[in-house]
């Protein structure tokens, strides 16, 4: 064979190999399956001054202000002096508790 001719030969066989390098690259493999996202925080629970009844005449103590929390269900006790100023925004997980002066429970409420 000639070398023109070898060379002639060759020019196919080169084409096809650069033509290759041109071709796109082939898709990405699929992203494996998310998780399940995580379900939606419970709300908070609601402050039931039902079970917290039992302490009105009784002694306000931090022992008291631990059992009315958790008899209320609620997530803040706010005790209130006879006069004291308090905020009127509603907390429906706050205990409220209403003291008379001598320091003991008078009532008791949510909110």
């Amino acid at each position: 064979m000639h070398p023109m001719h070898r060379r002639i030969a060759l020019i196919p066989l080169l084409a096809a190999v650069a033509l290759a390098g041109c071709a796109a690259p082939p898709p990405p493999p699929p992203a494996p399956p998310s998780a399940p996202a995580a379900p939606p925080e419970p709300p908070p629970p609601l402050c039931d001054a039902a079970g917290a009844q039992f302490a009105i005449g009784q002694p306000y103590t931090p022992e008291l202000e631990a059992a009315l929390r958790h008899r209320a269900n609620a997530q803040v006790v706010r005790a209130l002096k006879p006069g004291q100023p308090a905020t009127m925004e509603f907390n429906p997980t706050r205990l409220s508790v209403q003291l008379t002066d001598r320091n003991r429970v008078k009532a008791l409420g949510c909110g």
